[in-house]
């Protein structure tokens, strides 16, 4: 894929190639016309600098653009359905197996279901194969009918390549909020790419930090390191491995100039004693790390990396900062417990929980005073997902399930034991943390802040590891408010390897979580709610939907499932995403329209259930989607609906009733030393900052604009 592919996708600027001028107006207008076909379009100011460059060069840039924004909408493959007529022409389930049955029928011709013995629907000849083309499937479908609710996402004027890479790069090098897999890839290219550009001044995110540390390595440029891990994590980088250190990575050989090098940048952090209290953390690592460093032979030259190793073998003890709590705690001390914690002041507000639950009301002073002393130090990532947490520790719950969600994305849910927390507390210690964001944001905000009302209840990114690559991608807990007549979510697999068979089911479920009917290959239909069939091998990709017309919906949540029936995991098929459209019933078109997709994301996680969103109908009868990106285990194979109806109950309630910190408590902070107005598309002069869904046209070349793409950027440091 093209860096110029990637940064369109990324960003939803274009970056403009060197070329002659000349008359590109006609190509120009063409290019827009397709680019509208898919839900996009060129800005006003695109549209023109493209006119005055040379119609090939407008071409050549076209073909990038438009593959770029098919793929993002998952319009870059054929999806074809099984009833070719989807929605229409359905059968009941029942009728629709003794069809496929039909084929083997007995010599009498009396087809019913006693009339065979066990049988494998996969086995037989028209069941989970297309039976049509997929342009048979196209002319049996009128056209899309436009209309204003469908999705225009408008593409902005970028710089040349190289600004529009570097722009990039500095934007995810300073981060608050470490990187899922995906961007993280696309900044490695980065980093190299504009390795002698100017280098950001600040690297939050460590994992970015070891990114970086590897081009300056290379370039044999002073590294970026403070702790013995950044150290490890850099070891990772240079072997191809894990920088974020949550699986084993292989340690290559290095020569021995570099391994000198290595050795040097970690004899020099671990000549602080209290850094060694991170060694056991990553023990094995560090052992495998040794061998590769052939550290033995330089323990007299750097004897304080050499001790690194020693501990991390267990021969030299350190106690860590965390044992010296449980000690503390072990006798009753929470005073002293906090004291420890003080030194490290991340970890004491990740230990606020544990700590107040074994205080008593004399020890809540000294919490409160090691929180007032150390909040400046915490990232504000901690800061906000200390107080998320807090806020949900206090609110009545009445046997609310707990959630628990690795880094993976892999859910589950446990019975919430936990003692609860003295109110009076949690309340001063959410005044403290919102005093220290509050302040932080005068920084992060310019002029006034001008946000779209339809932004507010977007949850922030407290932790970006499991947001899937996709378009509309917001964080969990992320509440979207859904339009048109009719939802239709989708999904679409191309097997690697071995056949590969996902099943798109829904459950629904009534008031109170209790279950309501599903959707499934095994029932095809519910009330207006259809199925468009099943498709068992994806060897050259496989598409399944579900239409749910709002108004015929009596169930209070619609939860859709992808699982793993048979063959490739998520992460093995070679292409797997899941997305959702809307449309009123009287635009009719094919069962997959690109300019009607809201969202579409990749499925990416280890489990083998998939659960993408949920979509819920409040008090007043308006539909929302409540984003989850969560994966359970699930078996082997063999998933369906049928077994996994009451873990997902569970596991959505969890999340329904598990208070986010969205995009409108920071802007309720900000509006304490700024100007904040709802954008209604109002003339504004002065620094303006620019929170929604997209930039809209009009505002001051200056305004700083956060959108979906890099809502990161609205958390400060």
């Amino acid at each position: 894929m093209s860096l110029t592919t990637l940064l369109v996708q990324r960003t939803k600027r274009v970056p403009i190639p060197t070329g002659p001028s000349g008359d590109g107006a006609t190509v120009a207008r063409q290019l827009d016309a397709a680019l509208m076909d898919v839900g996009f379009k060129l800005s006003g100011e695109l549209l023109r600098q493209l006119s005055a460059m040379s119609p090939g060069v407008v071409i050549d840039l076209g073909v990038s653009v438009l593959g770029a924004v098919r793929e993002l909408a998952g319009d870059h493959v054929q999806h074809n359905v099984y009833f070719k007529r989807f929605p229409q022409g359905v059968p009941d389930t029942i009728t629709f197996w003794l069809q496929c049955l039909g084929q083997l029928a007995p010599a009498d011709g009396q087809v019913t279901l006693s009339s065979f013995g066990t049988i494998n629907l996969v086995d037989l000849p028209t069941y989970g194969r297309y039976q049509h083309t997929y342009y048979e499937m196209l002319a049996a479908h009128e056209e899309l009918i436009a209309a204003a609710g469908d999705r225009v996402t408008v593409l902005h004027l970028g710089g040349t390549l190289q600004d529009e890479a570097h722009r990039l790069y500095l934007q995810l090098a300073s981060s608050t909020v470490p990187l899922p897999e995906h961007d993280r890839a696309l900044f490695e290219t980065l980093a190299v790419f504009c390795a002698d550009n100017t280098q950001p001044d600040t690297i939050p995110a460590r994992e970015n930090r070891a990114v970086i540390n590897r081009v300056r390595f290379a370039h044999h440029r002073p590294l970026l390191v403070d702790t013995v891990t950044d150290v490890l994590r850099l070891a990772a980088a240079l072997s191809g491995g894990d920088v974020t250190l949550e699986t084993a990575t292989r340690f290559r050989g290095l020569s021995r100039k570099d391994r000198r090098a290595l050795l040097a940048a970690l004899d020099t952090v671990a000549a602080n004693p209290a850094k060694l209290g991170d060694v056991k953390a990553h023990a094995r690592a560090w052992v495998r790390l040794a061998g590769g460093l052939h550290a033995e032979d330089y323990a007299d030259r750097y004897p304080n990396a050499a001790r690194v190793f020693t501990v991390a073998r267990g021969d030299d003890y350190v106690p860590s900062i965390a044992a010296r709590v449980d000690a503390a705690l072990g006798v009753g001390d929470v005073p002293g417990a906090v004291r420890v914690l003080q030194a490290a002041p991340g970890l004491l507000m990740r230990s606020l929980d544990r700590v107040a639950r074994a205080a008593g009301p004399d020890a809540h002073s000294a919490i409160l005073d090691a929180v007032h002393a150390v909040r400046g130090k915490v990232s504000a990532r901690v800061l906000l997902s200390v107080r998320e947490h807090l806020i949900n520790r206090v609110a009545e719950r009445d046997g609310t399930p707990r959630v628990f969600t690795n880094r993976k994305g892999k859910a589950w849910v446990t019975e919430d034991n936990r003692l609860p927390l003295p109110h009076g507390l949690v309340h001063e210690l959410c005044a403290a943390i919102d005093s220290e964001i509050t302040a932080r944001l005068a920084d992060r905000v310019e002029g006034t802040v001008l946000f779209d009302p339809d932004f507010l209840r977007i949850a922030l990114p407290l932790s970006g590891k499991t947001a899937p690559r996709g378009m509309g991608v917001v964080p969990r807990g992320s509440m979207q408010r859904i339009s048109g007549d009719v939802l239709s979510f989708f999904i679409h697999w191309r097997q690697n390897e071995r056949r590969t068979d996902y099943d798109l089911s829904v459950q629904l479920y009534a008031d109170g979580f209790r279950e309501a009917g599903h959707v499934s290959y095994t029932a095809l239909r519910h009330g207006e709610i259809v199925h468009s069939g099943d498709i068992t091998d994806a060897r050259d990709g496989a598409t399944e939907i579900i239409d749910v017309p709002h108004g015929s919906v009596d169930a209070r949540y619609v939860m859709p499932q992808v699982l793993l029936f048979a063959g490739e995991s998520f992460i093995k098929a070679a292409e797997a995403f899941f997305g959702y459209m809307t449309r009123d019933r009287a635009q009719k078109g094919q069962p997959y329209e690109p300019r009607t997709v809201r969202a579409k994301s990749d499925l990416t996680g280890r489990g083998r259930v998939a659960f993408p969103v949920l979509f819920l109908r409040d008090d007043d009868g308006a539909w929302w989607a409540k984003w989850l990106h969560l994966y359970t285990s699930g078996r082997a194979q063999l998933n369906q609906v049928e077994h996994t109806r009451a873990t997902a109950g569970t596991l959505a309630r969890g999340i329904i009733d598990r208070e986010y910190l969205n995009v409108g408590y920071l802007i309720g902070m900000a509006g304490q030393h700024s100007k904040v107005e709802p954008w209604h598309g109002q003339h504004v002069d002065g620094p303006v900052t620019f929170i929604g869904w997209e930039r809209p046209e009009g505002l001051p070349e200056s305004t700083r604009v956060i959108t979906v793409d890099n809502l990161a950027d609205l958390i400060p440091e």
